[in-house]
């Protein structure tokens, strides 16, 4: 298959492996995190989401320019050890006072957040460096991304394994220890040679340096649309997924392995992971589309469908024992169209943009995003109280089709002004 092809790269390897151990940390982290906030805030634990977001925005504003001219390798490697410190502080806390305290769950979700900043554009502008054969950036893009899939299966599996067996806390010091492999792996990659550093930016001034990602990513109609809707898409996702899914399961009473909700929860997740997996596979060896947009929009159009799904079954008369199924199958069904849109949207970055840009145009990407999760966990927590699970749940699937169909309309015959020739190039 050609997504596996570029894992005969040494630093490939290295590098996907790594990423693959922190992001089932991440899983790990995000369940876990979840299901505590939920347990002791309830539909409120939205706005601990809200503060991640806010940390992301202030993030990505004023430190872009920093980052962007420091080496990328120093600042992913920076960006794990600081999360995994952190980690092994709150886990520690806890120990000793047998409860995570308010502001430990605070300053842990801070850096994280701020951690993911700082790592995710470095990424993706080290990608068009690392890989010498620059037909394979596509596979190779589809394949780092299949580490988050991997992780959708596996991480949520092991919590629903081990949830009546390890201390809820672990689950964190396990995350922290995924940290560390990421960070070894990174400067493994560096010791074989091919992290290089990328021409650095010109030096904007503050506003303009705060602007450039978006400005860079506003030229291109495809870009454009990714950039605007990113932020409905992630906030209406994750506020179903994340918030109103945890929430029902509690309130429903749905027990998993192990005879606990969180062990459900877990499976709804892994489910959600197992199909993510196979269409980022089978998509995966396909060939980008002259018109990437159908894929890209249709993709987000099965979210949508599946997370509207996911609402029905939360409000349907369906017995006890049939709801956990139900939401499996919904979850499932959501999770094929990520890989349709996800890798798309990565490639279409790296080959439409100067390389120096990749990493403002991420940057850019995140801010938009998470302005969308923070609208959203606001929003959200009332609306659960005064509507119910289920019709929001509903309603951010529908969100999702809309959007989704909105771009497939207007966008259903836009190319790419700079598209690499078909052989060259897949899809994930």
């Amino acid at each position: 298959m050609r997504i596996v092809r570029p894992l005969r790269d040494r630093a490939v390897a290295a590098l996907w492996a790594g990423l693959a151990t922190s992001a089932i940390g991440d899983q790990l982290y995000a369940v876990a995190l979840s299901w505590i906030a939920v347990s002791v805030f309830g539909a409120a634990a939205g706005y601990l989401t809200a503060f991640q977001a806010v940390v992301v925005l202030v993030t990505a504003i004023f430190c872009g320019r920093w980052a962007d001219r420091r080496r990328h390798q120093t600042v992913m490697i920076a960006a794990d050890l600081a999360r995994a410190m952190v980690l092994i502080l709150l886990v520690t806390i806890w120990v000793t006072f047998g409860r995570p305290p308010a502001w430990g769950l605070v300053l842990a979700v801070l850096v994280l957040a701020a951690g993911q900043v700082f790592f995710r554009p470095a990424l993706q502008a080290t990608l068009p460096n690392l890989i010498v054969d620059r037909a394979m950036l596509p596979a190779t893009n589809a394949l780092l991304d299949s580490t988050e899939r991997i992780a959708r299966l596996l991480g949520p599996g092991i919590v629903a394994l081990l949830a009546g067996l390890l201390p809820l806390m672990h689950f964190l010091t396990l995350d922290a220890a995924t940290f560390v492999i990421s960070a070894t792996a990174v400067m493994l990659v560096g010791r074989l040679g091919r992290l290089v550093r990328s021409p650095l930016p010109a030096r904007d001034g503050t506003l303009a340096g705060m602007t450039r990602g978006f400005r860079a990513m506003s030229r291109h109609p495809l870009l454009a649309y990714i950039l605007l809707s990113s932020g409905v898409l992630n906030g209406a996702w994750y506020a179903a997924m994340f918030l109103g899914l945890p929430l029902a399961i509690d309130t429903l009473g749905i027990a998993g392995p192990g005879g606990t909700g969180l062990g459900a929860f877990g499976l709804v997740i892994a489910c959600y992971g197992s199909t993510n997996l196979l269409a980022t596979l089978v998509v995966g060896s396909r060939e980008l589309p002259s018109r990437p947009a159908r894929m890209m929009c249709s993709g987000n159009m099965t979210v949508g469908l599946g997370i509207l799904l996911l609402g029905v079954v939360i409000a349907s008369p369906l017995p006890s024992i049939a709801l956990l199924p139900g939401l499996m199958a919904a979850a499932a069904l959501a999770a094929i169209g990520g890989p349709m849109s996800d890798i798309t949207i990565a490639t279409l970055r790296q080959t439409l943009l100067p390389v120096n840009d990749i990493a403002a145009a991420m940057r850019a990407y995140m801010i938009v995003a998470n302005v969308g999760l923070l609208a959203a966990m606001l929003a959200a927590p009332p609306l659960l109280n005064r509507c119910g699970t289920a019709p929001v749940v509903v309603a951010c699937g529908l969100l999702i089709l809309v959007v989704g169909l909105g771009g497939l309309l207007r966008l259903n015959r836009v190319g790419t002004s700079h598209h690499p020739s078909m052989s060259e190039v897949s899809l994930s």
